[in-house]
């Protein structure tokens, strides 16, 4: 989860009712809104919908680069596990580094103009690699350094992409935005490494990462042709330096209640989460015993649970509120993960029920995320949202090199199943920071 932001108290953090009930007609209604095609038409040729292609090819070059890379390191320069292992702590780095800066600068630049500079940075770091490879002159120190690179980019983008999206949808709308957006990286997440596999075996891994390029390319047009005017930049921090405006982003996610809780929640389950990942697939291969179909099928799952969550975010925010949703998807998250440590218990239903986890898993990650980020943006002024944004990337991903750490650690003491259950446990209890905000009230988006 990148940021982790009435029913009746007996019905329990799940926020499902004790007895189902038809949906409301008011709910009937805003689903035939959303689904009927002459709005979609509209919506597909406004600048959300332009903004909604780019990200999408975006996402597909992201996945693609994800797979592309290491292929390339693995297949065409031979590279050990230790090479394999600095290519992965590059693409991880950029976060931890210049996560907190990225807000500050989001902030004082156009949003759109970062993200265009950000995918033309990207298709020509990319486009690199293909020459080099002519030249003769591409080592893994070069793949190692783009990598670097294109990570740094993708955060700006991601950065400034979190910022902007206010700027062309209104803020009760953006839950049906975001949602929209989730449901084609889902879709990117399946599909994306797929193409990269497949393009790595036709054209050669050097030659592939050109086609990622063109990805960017086609992204940074799209977001060229949206036309909406950015709100000015916030005068306050006209003479204010670097330092200051990190200082405000991280004051104004401390000082929120309701921000900070997003902030505690996600960083627990990140914390929790990589830790358990960090062994997930030697847990599997070892000791479940499955091979690397069954391992690749468990992944494959995963695709078709954040799909799903990315449906019903929307729904499932119209039919118990908002709060509720956040609640229930956190307890949900860490129960769905205590089904991975027990198919130690049932090796007989191990695939089932790992399968199972990351079905559910991913689908209450993004029914999750959907709505916290929705959340983020409505509740955080547009003069600060790059400096919320970068803070919030800084505090929650930077716990994810420290889980895969201690996960590696603790699978050398303690064993594989047993690390997985303190993984489990710690995702399961990220729903406390949640449970001690005012966000369990809440039943619609409120005002900034």
């Amino acid at each position: 989860m990148e940021s982790i932001t009435g029913a009746d108290a007996d019905a329990g953090h799940s926020g499902v009712p004790e007895t189902e009930s038809p949906l409301p007609a008011a709910v009937r209604d805003a689903a035939a809104r959303r689904t009927d095609p002459r709005r979609l038409a509209v919506f597909a040729r406004s600048d959300f919908g332009r903004f909604w292609t780019a990200q999408t090819i975006s996402q597909v070059g992201t996945q693609f680069t994800a797979v592309a890379l290491p292929l390339l390191a693995a297949l065409s320069l031979g590279a050990s596990a230790m090479g394999l292992g600095l290519l992965a702590t590059a693409s991880g780095l950029p976060h931890l580094l210049f996560g907190l800066p990225a807000g500050a600068w989001v902030d004082r630049l156009s949003r759109r103009r970062v993200m265009i500079l950000a995918d033309l940075g990207r298709a020509a770091l990319l486009a690199a690699v293909p020459i080099a490879a002519w030249r003769g002159a591409l080592r893994l120190e070069l793949v190692i350094a783009i990598a670097f690179l294109v990570e740094t980019l993708s955060l700006f983008f991601d950065v400034a992409y979190l910022a902007f999206l206010p700027t062309i949808v209104p803020r009760s709308r953006l839950v049906d935005a975001n949602s929209r957006l989730e449901a084609t990286a889902s879709g990117a997440q399946v599909v994306g490494p797929a193409l990269a596999g497949a393009f790595v075996r036709w054209l050669g891994a050097p030659l592939a990462t050109l086609v990622d390029a063109v990805s960017y390319l086609g992204s940074a047009l799209f977001l060229w042709r949206i036309r909406a005017a950015e709100p000015p930049h916030d005068p306050a921090s006209s003479g204010s330096t670097m330092r200051e405006e990190v200082r405000q982003g991280l004051a104004a996610v401390w000082r929120a209640p309701v921000l900070r809780a997003l902030a505690l929640s996600s960083g627990m389950v990140n914390l929790a989460g990589f830790l358990f990942l960090s062994i997930y697939v030697l847990y599997m291969t070892q000791d479940l015993g499955l091979g690397a179909a069954a391992v690749g099928l468990v992944f494959a799952i995963g695709g078709v649970g954040a799909l799903l969550g990315s449906l019903a975010a929307g729904p499932a925010r119209d039919r118990w509120g908002v709060g509720p949703v956040l609640l229930g998807s956190q307890v949900l998250f860490g129960l769905f993960g205590m089904l991975v440590p027990l198919a130690v218990l049932f090796p007989r239903y191990a695939l089932p029920l790992v399968m199972a986890a990351e079905c559910l898993q991913w689908a209450m990650v993004l029914v999750y995320d959907i709505n916290a980020v929705s959340l983020r943006q409505t509740v955080t002024p547009d003069r600060l949202l790059g400096r919320v944004n970068g803070t919030m990337r800084f505090l929650v991903w930077g716990t994810r090199p420290l889980g895969s750490f201690v996960g590696g650690y603790l699978g050398m003491r303690i064993g594989l199943p047993a690390t997985l259950v303190v993984g489990a446990f710690g995702m399961s209890i990220a729903f406390v920071p949640l449970l001690a905000s005012p966000i369990p009230m809440l039943r619609s988006m409120p005002q900034q």
